[in-house]
């Protein structure tokens, strides 16, 4: 995949003096009074903005804040508690720009602003041309660092990308995009992907697109009662989708034509009621009885599964296997992640529980590649081309 770098114009003196806007995902949780709870994503920001900076930039950020009407400002929906923050971080001021879009406002090399919530803008979710022409002439460099927004067509994610004098990716999306073609397109073997989560329905495409690619597609969570029963398999009263068993068992053919597998467990951790303090028990996959609830693979399962990813090349993974938050059914997903951080093998791991899974048993370092975007990552996942890499990689080669 070609694209630009933004690391690459500015090391080359291309940015200096040049005015470069940044679509940053600046998009975090605040409570009732506004203040931010939670500032991963603006650190995560800075350095694409301090990259800028230094190469002597006039330097624009903008970023969605939450689902505001388009047209119609809120005082909650501004980005002022972010502008602030960023402020503090940078130890620097940082001024918020308001009806941005015409271009009615100044900022000088080396100085930072920060444009008002850019879903305000009307036209922003629809990408019109009009808005997107309007964004393009704000810059000479357009560098697009939010993969959460990547599977986004958006004015600010797209548009402007189609418009500006140059488009490019930042830090942060120029890594996305390394990691995801280390992972999918050229992967060391064996491909292990685990894909797990409540339904099959909500990841059936993702597990179709995998079952044609990967060598092991490990399955967790209600996904795995699925393809029990796929099996044959009795799962009691456990979460999973009967409906939707030709599916599954579609996915296990396909991979056994190929000579590939996807692991049914052999043991299981039941319990009858869905709750923290339910007494857990350990039995074969066989011996599941009707009131049963299956909340995490068993102790052998687990140990089979962690073989395999110790002899990975590339692993894939997307879900805890188990009810991790509870501590009586964790050893599931407890005995993949320490695998993952042992094994050689570079991995990627992306989605929300996935992430809470790492930062429960302190891989963070020990995992190849991070994502940060859930849908995006998901996405990708499914084999489908994001927005934001088609439109980096036609500008990059046009």
């Amino acid at each position: 995949m070609s694209f630009i770098r933004f690391s690459d114009l500015c090391s080359s003196g291309q940015a200096k003096g040049q005015r470069v806007f940044i679509r940053a995902d600046l998009n975090v949780p605040q409570d009732d009074a506004g203040r931010i709870t939670e500032d991963t994503r603006i650190r995560a920001s800075i350095p694409a903005i301090q990259m800028a900076l230094d190469a002597g930039a006039a330097v624009m950020v903008t970023s969605h804040l939450g689902r505001p009407t388009e047209g119609a400002f809120k005082p909650e929906d501004s980005l002022a508690p972010v502008a602030a923050r960023l402020g503090e971080l940078m130890d620097r001021p940082v001024r918020l720009v308001a009806h941005w879009v015409d271009g009615d406002f100044s900022v000088a090399p080396g100085e930072v602003v920060l444009l008002e919530n850019c879903r305000l803008n009307v036209g922003e979710k629809k990408n019109s041309p009009e808005l997107a022409k309007k964004l393009g002439a704000l810059c000479d460099i357009f560098v697009h660092d939010a993969f959460g927004t990547a599977h986004r067509a958006e004015g600010t994610t797209y548009g402007i990308a189609e418009t500006a004098p140059i488009a490019s990716a930042g830090p942060l999306l120029a890594a996305e995009m390394d990691a995801i073609a280390k992972a999918l397109e050229a992967p060391g073997r064996p491909l292990v992907a685990i894909v797990a989560g409540s339904k099959v329905s909500t990841k059936l495409t993702i597990l179709k697109s995998l079952a044609n690619n990967v060598d092991n597609l490990i399955v967790g969570g209600g996904i795995a009662n699925t393809f029990m029963l796929a099996a044959g398999l009795k799962i009691g009263k456990s979460l999973a989708e009967p409906d939707l068993l030709g599916e599954a068992k579609a996915v296990i053919d396909a991979m056994k034509a190929r000579g590939a597998e996807v692991p049914i467990p052999t043991d299981v951790v039941t319990a009858k009621t869905f709750a923290a303090d339910a007494p857990a028990t350990v039995k074969k996959a066989t011996d599941v009885a009707e009131d049963d609830l299956i909340l995490d693979i068993g102790p052998e399962t687990a140990a089979r599964l962690a073989a395999q990813l110790m002899q990975a090349g590339t692993i894939v993974w997307n879900g805890p296997v188990g009810v991790f938050e509870f501590a009586a059914f964790e050893g599931g997903t407890k005995a993949i992640a320490q695998a993952i951080a042992k094994s050689s093998a570079f991995s990627i791991a992306g989605g929300g529980d996935t992430l809470a899974a790492i930062a429960k048993y302190g891989i963070e370092k020990d995992v190849g590649y991070i994502s940060t975007g859930g849908g995006a990552f998901l996405e990708v996942l499914e084999g489908k081309t994001l927005p934001a890499f088609e439109v980096l990689a036609r500008r990059a080669n046009g």
